[in-house]
């Protein structure tokens, strides 16, 4: 008989976005093709430590919660309540609702969507030792005590900074205890006039000899709070390693076998192994490009006379591309064109042809990009900014097409010893290179699994 208590993951979504300058939750701000709110939600329904999860939300929003559950199939959500008027109120709702029985519960902000999913590892560990568990991360900048001054605040004191930390969430308690520190300061007349920032506070302060054991928490880890939060956690969104699922036998067959597959540049190189795969699972898989078929991604009418002779399609992949080097003064017409109409125009209308298929499918359509999307390069203007462009073009066809049940990622290879790049930078040493192989199994991983408007890396030692 399993004698592991059940671990709640409490998603605590109770504001509204006033500093950040909306009238609506910051929580419902749309962030990489989701909702902030969903994913945070995604978050604790892949952990496997989490066995429920309880959405506390702003009152007049919850049919969105309601509708952005339904949509993303968050299987593990029991509950959605109306949260209160302060934290602790919208905190103490939430502990009501769990019922009498012990578990684990993990407080979570809604408007920290990057929490890495180690942290719920170890916070839901740590409880079997701990009754009470915060994540915090060492303070890199000197915090200072002020006081107010003849004109202005003037310091007082500075602590010793190797002792400071940065609170984040999940704080994370046995039910019982978090229950009997608000009970306590229910009953504390001056609890109002002095509220705790935090629920480790209330245990702090109310069950002084209870230790509240700490789990080291992340940078990335960010509560979106003001205007420019939305930007930066858009940012590191865009640049995160999101981690691919790892699929068993039985998923990819009952995935694949008997779908219909297209890859476009599915000739040599990362395509011709995604179509390999792809058929090894039982997948009908039609592959075209310009040398194998004539179809050209840079045509329009040619993609879409190549997706009408297959007729049903469940999956799209485009590995097309070209890689033209040289100073953009230098460059010629000709390789401009190629560069932009395969590399940029390509995705577009792969994805403009597909649309009605996998509508019809609520299928999948997987793009590429190049790690150098990130920066652009001397001597890589062109190529650099058209995979800049297909990484937004990911994630704004995720956000457009997520009511249609179509998930879009791209896949972010390092470098990888294909045709192309032999054609480009000659023989290079074979152990600094990604395989072919490796980035399409990774690929099928993804374009199979349940993600959305992610850029997923594939890097040297983890593929």
């Amino acid at each position: 008989m399993d004698s592991r208590l059940r671990s709640v993951g409490v998603v605590l979504a109770g504001g509204v976005g006033q500093r950040v300058g909306l009238n609506t939750p910051k929580q419902l701000i749309k962030i990489a093709g989701r909702t902030i709110l969903e994913h945070t939600l995604a978050l604790f329904d892949a952990a496997p430590e989490i066995d429920e999860i309880v959405v506390l939300m702003t009152p007049g929003f919850l049919d969105q919660v309601e509708e952005i559950v339904a949509r993303g199939r968050f299987g593990k959500v029991s509950k959605i309540i109306e949260g209160g008027g302060s934290r602790t109120e919208t905190t103490w709702r939430a502990l009501k609702a769990l019922g009498p029985q012990e578990c684990n519960v993990l407080l979570h902000d809604a408007v920290r969507p990057l929490l890495e999913p180690r942290i719920i590892t170890e916070c839901v560990r740590a409880l079997e030792t701990y009754s009470a568990v915060d994540v915090a991360i060492p303070s890199s900048d000197t915090v200072v005590v002020a006081v107010p001054g003849p004109r202005g605040e003037i310091i007082r004191d500075i602590p010793d900074r190797s002792r400071l930390r940065r609170g984040q969430t999940p704080q994370c308690f046995r039910l019982s205890v978090i229950r009997e520190a608000y009970e306590r300061a229910f009953a504390d007349p001056d609890f109002d006039k002095q509220p705790a920032t935090d629920d480790c506070g209330v245990v702090l302060r109310y069950l002084p000899d209870v230790p509240i054991s700490i789990v080291p928490g992340s940078e990335h880890n960010m509560k979106v709070t003001h205007p420019v939060d939305v930007y930066i956690a858009d940012k590191l969104f865009q640049l995160a390693a999101s981690e691919a699922p790892a699929p068993s036998p039985r998923d990819y067959r009952e995935a694949l076998a008997g779908r219909s597959v297209v890859v476009f540049g599915g000739s040599y190189g990362i395509g011709a192994d995604v179509v390999d795969l792809a058929r090894g699972h039982g997948a009908e898989v039609h592959s075209f490009s310009r040398t194998q078929n004539g179809v050209r991604v840079e045509d329009l009418s040619s993609v879409a006379k190549a997706l009408a002779q297959v007729g049903r399609v469940d999956f799209v992949v485009n590995t097309a591309g070209v890689l033209h080097m040289g100073k953009l003064a230098e460059v010629t017409e000709e390789a401009i064109a190629d560069t932009v109409g395969v590399n940029y125009l390509g995705p577009v209308n792969v994805a403009r042809a597909a649309y009605p298929y996998l509508r019809e499918t609520g299928g999948g359509l997987l793009l590429y990009t190049s790690s150098s999307y990130t920066r652009g390069r001397a001597d890589y203007s062109l190529y650099s900014s058209t995979k800049a462009a297909v990484v937004n073009l990911t994630q704004a066809l995720a956000d457009e097409w997520a009511g249609d049940g179509i998930r879009v990622n791209c896949v972010n290879p390092e470098r990888t010893s294909t045709p192309m790049r032999e054609r480009a930078f000659g023989e290079e040493p074979p152990h600094t290179l990604l395989s072919p192989r490796a980035v399409a199994q990774t690929s099928l991983d993804v374009l199979i699994s349940d993600l959305t408007g992610q850029v997923i890396d594939v890097r040297l030692g983890t593929a």
